[in-house]
């Protein structure tokens, strides 16, 4: 009954097998669609070099119950316990325990390597395959989804490779049942179209993005889409937020205590709704500091990768620097459009004689029109709890550091430091 052709599917952890069979599986290999997932893990667990406490937890959490009594209950008990875990305030190395109820090998691993992931995560990272695999590839995934900015990276990894795959992003988050129904339609008109040489069902346009904000889906021929240039929106004295070049002024400063860490309202996590949330509870605390912009005159369209170039100084060598962009609306809400982290080592960045460092952090990327009379407002913080690990301030070991000591954050915005948040825009 075999004719020489097959085809493979799957989200998360299945779409991972498949970038793991790909390279091997020959000609008879013929499409593959996957969703909410890529190559390699490893940058999620640790993302921007901070271990993703909150989705790793959920992960084995949930992985753990599957063959107990509870079965397919366990996604939906996983989050509380995660959570539940999660703010007991426990070093990191006994909370395998305290969610799943027992000792697993697997996240001690992590914990064991998130400093020096060495062979460990060589063996478990197929990234470096990906623009090899000759089959015909669709992707589906989520602006809110974990996974997302390492599976526009094999995207793009297979465009440098000369492919041609196809990419979808909808706004969606990772345990998002909307997206499994886009992504077995997506994969049925795949694979009909190269298993059974019937293209009907194929849109013209290879990249289609669900613009938030908008409330509408376009096609592009590619990813970064045509016509997108960064603009830097640099922060100002008095918290504001501009397009304009930086003014002289003083550094903001904030203190964050690891014994009370700054939350986290919204982002992506594995399990659990990470749309938008209105942040203005968040952002109301002395340790997040927050720049706002001005009204806008016009609907802005801001559409590809988001990065902050930030000139911190801190007390402490280890710290995280954590940056949001929000909309706030003309009522006053504040909605998370995107954020992301960097962990601070000593030596890395190499600060200045001045012991400031220009710390560059990735966001997530973003879909999203910025409409006129909304503002654009930038967060700055030293955590995003229990979503990312606690730094304790000390470079202890990941899962024995019990010890913390508060760090004073410094945020540099002048001629000479010029801190800015640079954004996708998109016009025409």
């Amino acid at each position: 009954w075999y004719g020489g052709g097959l085809a493979m599917h799957g989200p998360s952890y299945l779409g991972y097998a498949q970038w793991a069979i790909a390279p091997f599986a020959g000609p008879d290999l013929k499409a593959m669609a996957t969703s909410v997932t890529a190559s390699q893990f490893r940058d999620a667990a640790y993302v921007g070099g901070a271990f993703a406490l909150e989705s790793t937890l959920m992960w084995i959490t949930l992985t753990a119950s599957m063959d107990g009594p509870l079965g397919g209950a366990a996604a939906l008990l996983a989050p509380r316990r995660t959570r539940r875990a999660a703010l007991s305030g426990r070093p990191l190395g006994e909370m395998d325990v305290l969610s799943a109820g027992r000792d697993l090998p697997f996240f001690q691993d992590l914990l064991t390597h998130h400093a020096d992931p060495g062979t460990y995560w060589a063996a478990r990272d197929f990234s470096a395959s990906v623009g090899e695999v000759e089959a015909a590839v669709t992707m589906v995934g989520g602006w809110y989804d974990v996974f997302l900015p390492w599976q526009i990276k094999d995207y793009t990894a297979m465009r440098a490779a000369g492919r041609r795959p196809q990419l979808t992003i909808g706004p969606w988050y990772h345990a998002d049942i909307r997206h499994g129904r886009a992504a077995n339609a997506d994969a049925l008109a795949w694979f009909r179209a190269h298993l059974l040489g019937d293209p009907s069902g194929l849109r013209e346009q290879p990249v289609r993005l669900y613009v938030t904000g908008a409330g509408e889906w376009r096609d592009y021929p590619d990813w970064p889409v045509p016509g997108m240039r960064e603009r830097r929106w640099h922060l100002q004295p008095g918290l504001a937020l501009s397009p304009d070049n930086p003014s002289p002024g003083d550094p903001d400063r904030y203190r964050y205590d690891p014994a009370h860490p700054t939350p986290a309202l919204g982002g992506p996590v594995l399990l659990g709704n990470s749309e938008p949330r209105d942040n203005r509870r968040l952002e109301a605390r002395r340790d997040v500091l927050v720049y706002t912009g001005p009204e806008l005159r016009e609907d802005t369209d801001m559409i590809g990768p988001v990065r902050a170039e930030l000139y911190v100084r801190t007390s402490t060598a280890h710290a995280d620097v954590v940056v949001r962009v929000c909309d706030v609306h003309p009522d006053g809400t504040s909605y998370d459009v995107c954020d992301g982290v960097r962990r601070l080592v000593p030596g890395s960045p190499l600060p200045d004689a001045d012991g400031v460092r220009r710390v560059l952090v990735d966001l997530w990327p973003i879909g999203h029109r910025f409409r006129r009379g909304h503002r654009i407002r930038l967060q700055v913080a030293g955590g995003a709890y229990p979503r990312i690990a606690r730094n304790l301030g000390t470079g202890e070991p990941l899962g024995t550091g019990s010890a913390m000591v508060a760090c004073e954050h410094e945020v540099f915005h002048d001629p000479a430091r010029p801190s800015a948040i640079v954004l996708p825009l998109v016009t025409g």
